[in-house]
């Protein structure tokens, strides 16, 4: 479990060191008052960087567990440990309802 965060932690540093680049790059390439050949220069660019520095391959993860799936964006926890720590009191302004 340990490894999956780490490689997230890992995957979500790189995209932040490459975000700058990323962005202009992506910028040249859409941007039509520039020669075809400059633009296509950008894109080959874009095309060379790594992939784990693209958002697009960032997956939520438990931060407690490293699970992958059913997790709450707003807290960062999959629903099991959402619900752990919600009934111990452990999230500020969650409780259980009733009705």
């Amino acid at each position: 479990m340990r490894s999956r965060i780490l490689r997230d932690i890992k995957a979500r540093q790189a995209i932040a060191n490459n975000e700058i680049t990323r962005q202009a790059f992506k910028y040249i390439t859409r941007n039509e008052t520039l020669p075809a050949r400059v633009r296509h220069q950008a894109q080959l660019q874009l095309n060379s960087m790594p992939k784990n520095s693209s958002p697009a391959y960032i997956h939520n993860r438990c931060v407690a567990t490293g699970h992958g799936s059913g997790v709450l964006r707003e807290f960062k926890l999959c629903r099991f440990q959402f619900r752990l720590k919600a009934l111990n009191g452990e999230l500020p302004g969650v409780k259980k309802s009733s009705w």
